[in-house]
């Protein structure tokens, strides 16, 4: 017996009834011979790690742009910090952390530099819109690896895509990523707003944190635990009315207060602007895009190789090109 057969036992044995086993997957586009140590969950997130749109999170704003200090948060640690609440509540509830894991490391691969600003441009300009869930999904599916995907499994692949969205993944694991992308972003935004002057922590309102707590740790462990004890039967997660209301007054009073705040988000019009015209740059000279993109503008048209290619920008990258573009550079006469 294999390692990755006995892990397949052992989940048989440990994992509750509702979890999806990594042996029942219902596999790849592509299939591929059995990994003697991983089970094909695993093996998806050591793709999704290693694949370049995994690194480049680190260079992409999660709410603030170019904050100046080390400690707010970027897209990567927005996704790690998503991972781990999800992997407890999957833990919590004798469900499969390694597709739990796989799908939250996954989820937000697809984002726009400069955060939901860059994701509204792109919605605006590309006929058909854009959002990032379908994107981090074409990612993982056409993108990665010169245009071949990363070929991940289907179960992986719907908890990317319904993260976000009206659809709802068929998985458990699938469904835990929706509630803990939020858990995630609504207690650290409210953090990185405290540490950049956006907030006070007497502006935090009362009546949730009476509910979910008054520090960032107690809200998370109260709604991951709220998750865990409604959950425990059925085949959809559950929140009680209680947390569930909390939360999403928590979610509102941030909408209210920092993601429409201008002296937050001060910068988003010229991001946005920028956006648009490196855009409009590629679209009118696409011989300009790099050699990966050219197959997708044959096979797809200009307007959706150029939104590839900038969907997958970093922030300083984007500057970079729109810097090359738009600003001369030095000379000197000899």
């Amino acid at each position: 017996m294999t390692i990755r057969e006995e892990r397949e036992a052992l989940e048989r044995r440990i994992l509750s009834k509702r979890a999806c086993l990594s042996a029942k997957s219902r596999g790849r586009a592509r299939p591929l011979e059995p990994d003697p140590v991983r089970t094909c969950f695993q093996r998806d997130v050591d793709r999704i790690v290693h694949c370049k749109a995994f690194r480049r999170l680190m260079h992409k704003t999660q709410v603030f742009l170019s904050p100046e200090g080390d400690h707010y948060r970027t897209r990567m640690t927005h996704t790690l910090e998503v991972s781990r609440v999800a992997r407890t509540i999957a833990r919590g509830l004798r469900l499969n952390e390694d597709l739990t894991e796989a799908a939250a490391l996954g989820h937000d691969l697809g984002h726009t530099p400069f955060g939901h600003a860059g994701e509204a441009v792109l919605n605006e300009i590309l006929p058909g819109g854009f959002a990032h869930n379908e994107q981090s999904l074409r990612l993982v599916d056409r993108l990665e690896r010169e245009g071949a995907g990363l070929n991940l499994t289907w179960e992986v692949r719907r908890g990317i895509l319904c993260h976000t969205g009206p659809d709802r993944a068929e998985t458990l694991e699938g469904q835990i990523i929706h509630l803990a992308d939020q858990i995630a972003y609504i207690n650290h935004d409210i953090d990185d707003a405290i540490r950049g002057g956006i907030l006070y922590p007497m502006d935090i309102p009362l009546e949730p944190c009476q509910v979910l707590g008054f520090t960032h740790g107690e809200r998370i462990d109260t709604l991951v635990g709220d998750i865990i004890s409604q959950s425990s039967e059925g085949t959809e997660l559950r929140q009680s009315e209680d947390c569930r209301a909390a939360m999403q007054a928590l979610r509102s009073f941030l909408f209210e207060t920092v993601y429409y705040n201008p002296a937050a988000k001060g910068e988003e019009a010229k991001a946005q602007d920028m956006l648009r015209r490196l855009f409009e740059h590629y679209r009118k000279d696409p011989d300009r895009l790099p050699a990966e993109y050219q197959e997708i503008r044959l096979s797809e048209g200009v307007e959706r190789a150029v939104c590839d290619y900038i969907a997958g920008m970093t922030d300083k990258y984007a500057v970079e090109q729109f810097a090359a573009l738009a600003i001369p550079r030095a000379w000197s006469v000899k």
